[in-house]
């Protein structure tokens, strides 16, 4: 009798056992879960997180990367690294971007659409409606766009475009085929320690059926009317921008292949990784060593994925420029960086499978 209950007695006590030792575990997981974020936000707050994610460390390399994502100011300090070293070829890489249903407008200057005669089907005199889709880059009344709206050479209407992607119309009391031209002209562009105001433009609607959108119907000219420096509205991806800006500096053309990846939402970065590492298995172009140019706090990212995609066969570098996305650019958030170093260690996790 005395083994049966002893025996009895353990085997009662053992969920119990089971369920202490899980509550010892959670609480550990718990305590070293904790212990882990606030070591984290220590880094953060003594910038030591901010600079490692922030690498720079080039390679001996015959290929230059420039990711296509980087704004302009970024772009003019890539340029002296490409004319630091004789690199055998510039490659702008990313993706087909849904940024790009929007022609960013970054100064104040003209977009100016030339509609096309096959789009101008309606002779007749009337009333027409002539309505522009476009938004502001951030939120808030101090950063709403204005823009004046011209038909010709006259001035039909101005508006302040928030966030939100909306219509704005004016009215045309003239034949269609009248239509020279079709202006918005950006007239407030801003920057400060936030980020810079930006007038987003996607498309000229005329009369709710004739859609013109912005990209190879449209030029920009920065400042004022001239013509000197116009910008022709006609690629498809952020890489392909890059490359008609270094030619435009004077860069040899035969040398800067734009390299795109499918359009996605999700892991853009290693899309664009992926796609030159499939460019570069089909052109049959020897890698020495590649440099990626990126920027911030996405450099150890940038870094890591190609590493990974392009193998141990080629040797990879990176150069991280410094963030010139707002006037500090050393001013971090908790956030953006906390953000970045969780979107690493998930880059950590899918790369494997890539």
């Amino acid at each position: 009798m005395n083994y049966f209950w002893e025996h009895n007695q353990f085997e009662f006590s053992k969920p119990e056992n089971t369920r202490l030792l899980n509550k010892k575990i959670t609480g550990s997981i718990i305590i070293l879960g904790s212990a882990s974020i606030l070591l984290l936000l220590i880094e953060i707050r003594n910038g030591n997180l901010l600079h490692w994610l922030e690498p720079t460390r080039p390679v001996n390399a015959n290929i230059l990367i420039i990711e296509g994502w980087l704004p302009d100011r970024a772009l003019e300090l890539a340029k002296t690294e490409v004319q630091k070293k004789d690199y055998e070829l510039i490659v702008p890489t990313g993706i087909q971007s849904a940024e790009l249903d929007f022609c960013m407008i970054a100064m104040n200057g003209y977009l100016i659409f030339y509609p096309d005669q096959r789009y101008i089907f309606h002779k007749e005199t009337g009333r027409h409606k002539i309505e522009v889709v476009a938004r502001s880059k951030m939120k808030g009344e101090k950063y709403k766009s204005h823009f004046n709206f011209f038909v010709n050479d006259s001035i039909a209407g101005d508006y302040s475009a928030d966030e939100i992607p909306r219509k704005y119309a004016v009215s045309w009391n003239r034949p269609l085929n009248e239509l020279d031209s079709i202006s918005v002209q950006f007239t407030n562009d801003y920057v400060d320690k936030y980020g810079d105001r930006n007038l987003y433009v996607s498309e000229m609607i005329i009369d709710n059926e004739i859609v013109i959108p912005y990209n190879f119907n449209s030029v920009f000219d920065p400042g004022s009317l001239g013509g000197k420096d116009r910008i022709i509205n006609n690629y498809v991806s952020h890489p392909e921008i890059i490359r008609k800006k270094l030619i435009e500096s004077g860069f040899d053309p035969s040398r800067i292949i734009a390299v795109t990846g499918k359009k996605t939402n999700i892991n853009r970065t290693l899309a664009g990784a992926v796609a030159f590492r499939d460019w570069l298995k089909l052109s049959g172009y020897k890698a020495e060593g590649v440099n990626i140019v990126t920027m911030g706090i996405h450099a150890r990212r940038t870094w890591l994925t190609y590493r990974k995609v392009l193998g141990r066969s080629v040797q990879t570098g990176i150069i991280a420029l410094p963030n010139t996305e707002t006037i500090e650019p050393d001013n971090q958030s908790f956030k953006s960086v906390f953000a970045e170093f969780m979107d690493l260690i998930y880059y950590h996790i899918i790369l494997p499978f890539h």
